[in-house]
């Protein structure tokens, strides 16, 4: 239920079904950026017979994304989300080859992440049959729901796994084509960049997390690859974990932030991982709250 405040009353939105899934579409594939944080690369790629409604690029993780859309709630995500990643993975240089044509860049098969490439469905709602069998805790497959209400009210509800769900690999290790799917894309964990700290730099980190997080009830953590990413509307920080240091990087152009101390330093010609041009080492809590009250004018923009 979607509610509009007029005074002290309140007025039920009625919800408006797209008439069309390719309205759908086009709503998702004009504001991609803002909402996930993707760009768009083709409408309708179409790659030895099958079609992708969408293909995107997630250029922070250096990743393909593939959108279908969906009005049939009885049809099966599961298999057709391994059949879009197994075109994708058997495929890679004619992905690579769209990409660089429309958006005019220059990647290299060695530079896309194939490990962060995903899937995710969209639709209106999602049946019950649909969300289990998504919920694994590293499945490349996900759920959205974009609702249209009156009053020109978007409703976009991310479905998210439930805690302590089991591997997917207890399902992928039973399906032989499934197998090298499950071998080659990955979902990363906080743990795993745990597992790069020394004792003290985790306690350093789990500090500046926390801290992070009580900033907003609506902040996500997003472990990648390399670094692990703290979302809102759109990733606004990122930290690399290292054995003796953090690396964190706040994701705007230099110059956009007021910081007094200049604890940060210009890497928008510089290599590093994370997207931003804001990049401060850490080696102790000892600048916590200044750093905090620097991330925070990122999220009060």
């Amino acid at each position: 239920m979607l509610l509009k405040r007029q005074g002290n009353q309140l007025k039920v939105l009625r919800d408006i079904p797209f008439k069309l899934e390719r309205d759908l579409q086009k709503l998702i594939e004009q504001n991609l950026e803002k909402i996930f944080g993707f760009v768009l690369v083709k409408s309708e790629f179409t790659i030895k017979d099958k079609r992708i409604d969408t293909l995107a690029y997630d250029e922070q993780s250096k990743a393909f994304i593939i959108i279908e859309y969906k009005r049939d709630r009885s049809s099966s995500v599961i298999d057709q989300g391994f059949a879009y990643l197994n075109l994708m993975l058997n495929n890679k240089a004619e992905f690579i080859l769209e990409a660089n044509e429309k958006l005019e860049k220059n990647i290299k098969r060695n530079e896309v992440d194939w490990s962060q490439t995903r899937v995710l469905f969209i639709a209106s709602s999602f049946n019950d049959n649909q969300r289990q069998a998504v919920d694994f805790k590293d499945i490349a497959i996900e759920l959205c729901e974009v609702k249209l209400f009156e009053d020109d009210h978007v409703y976009i509800n991310f479905i998210k796994s439930s805690k302590g769900t089991q591997s997917i690999k207890t399902l992928t290790e039973k399906v032989p084509e499934y197998k090298k799917i499950g071998e080659e894309i990955k979902i990363y964990t906080e743990e795993e960049h745990f597992e790069k700290m020394s004792e003290e730099i985790k306690e350093v980190y789990t500090k500046f997390r926390d801290s992070i997080l009580q900033l907003n009830d609506n902040i996500e953590l997003c472990p990648k690859k390399l670094y692990v990413s703290f979302k809102l509307d759109s990733i606004f920080c990122s930290v690399e974990c290292q054995k003796k240091q953090l690396k964190i990087v706040l994701n705007t152009r230099w110059g956009t932030l007021d910081d007094p101390k200049h604890l940060f330093r210009n890497v928008s010609k510089v290599g590093h991982w994370a997207a931003g041009d804001y990049q401060t080492q850490v080696f102790d809590t000892k600048n916590l709250e200044y750093i905090l009250s620097v991330i925070k004018q990122l999220i009060e923009k």
